[in-house]
């Protein structure tokens, strides 16, 4: 077991372990810490706790120090100097008419060098606009291509369901989301229902994912064959988080339905469901899904991950 000592870099970003040493620190002070770039500066998320060794990445970086009147002035001060960094970037990306889009600025807490956070539909040759960028601010420049849902974390709103939104807020991790979760979440499978501020699939798919995936093991199938108390009847429909199905029951040339709790169902037999086979109101709406669950796979590759 090890002890150690969360912290985090951005809000909301990743909580990364620090070994803590000596020093006493408390959940919400701001602490210097060792990382592969130097010197930065964080949030404690997580005072102290134990953990088993195989969570913990070698070698351990340490907390330098709690952080001082000094480093708070100096952090300030790097925060007002990125929003000049991104409009004298903003000028010397239109004086070179480089086909990107400049999303944030951000010094690193020793000032070794400016981080530039764009977005482009291809690769961009920016080595010219580096070297007059490292001419203005005199410290290392690194431009990094970022996708739509880091630009969105970066640039902030608010979702359909009214609240700021899940990646702006507390969501540290983009996590993989794809359109078989809103199928057996029996949501509609219109792209722009399911779709987020970022024109991709709505984190919030993932949210319920696990609930639903062990319900659905134990749940008939739409078109299940069951018997209960009323008879035979075949599955409809299926409330996976009441645990309720309704059941269509044939009496001679009359059709009627009944709900019933899953625990009073037996099933005689079951359907198989092909997750494959995407269900859409038209052409065009199955097109578009095609074009997100691969939009999905190419955002993985461009998650911007912090350095540590």
């Amino acid at each position: 077991m090890k002890i150690v000592t969360g912290v985090r870099f951005k809000r909301p970003g990743k909580t990364y372990y620090f070994d803590p040493g000596n020093l006493q620190i408390e959940k919400g002070m701001n602490v210097i810490v060792d990382t592969a770039m130097g010197e930065e500066f964080g949030e404690v998320i997580i005072a102290k706790k134990e953990v088993e060794d195989n969570e913990v990445t070698e070698p351990l970086k340490k907390v330098v120090r709690i952080a001082t009147e000094k480093d708070e002035k100096m952090r300030a001060e790097n925060k007002a100097k990125e929003k000049d960094a991104l409009k004298k970037c903003q000028e010397k990306i239109e004086k070179h008419n480089l086909p990107m889009n400049l999303i944030d600025a951000e010094f690193k807490y020793d000032g070794s060098k400016v981080i530039f956070y764009f977005t482009a539909d291809g690769r961009i040759d920016f080595r010219e606009l580096v070297k007059d960028l490292a001419s203005v601010f005199r410290t290392r420049i690194e431009l990094r291509q970022i996708g739509v849902r880091d630009e969105v974390k970066r640039c902030g709103g608010n979702g359909i369901c009214g609240r700021e939104l899940c990646c702006c807020s507390f969501l540290g991790n983009f996590e993989t989301v794809s359109i078989k979760m809103a199928k057996e979440q029996n949501i509609s499978l219109n792209p722009s229902k399911i779709s987020g501020n970022c024109g991709r699939l709505m984190c919030c798919l993932k949210y319920e994912q696990e609930v639903y995936e062990e319900k659905l093991k134990i749940l008939p199938k739409i078109g299940a064959i069951v018997k209960t108390n009323e008879g035979t009847g075949e599955v409809t429909a299926v409330e996976t988080l009441k645990e309720v199905i309704r059941v269509k029951y044939k009496d001679g040339d009359d059709i009627y339905y009944k709900k019933h709790d899953a625990k009073d169902v037996v099933v005689i037999k079951d359907a198989i469901v092909d997750n494959d086979n995407l269900e859409v109101d038209s052409a065009e709406d199955l097109e578009e899904l095609k074009k997100l669950e691969k939009l999905e796979k190419d955002d993985k590759k461009n998650t911007v991950q912090e350095d540590i």
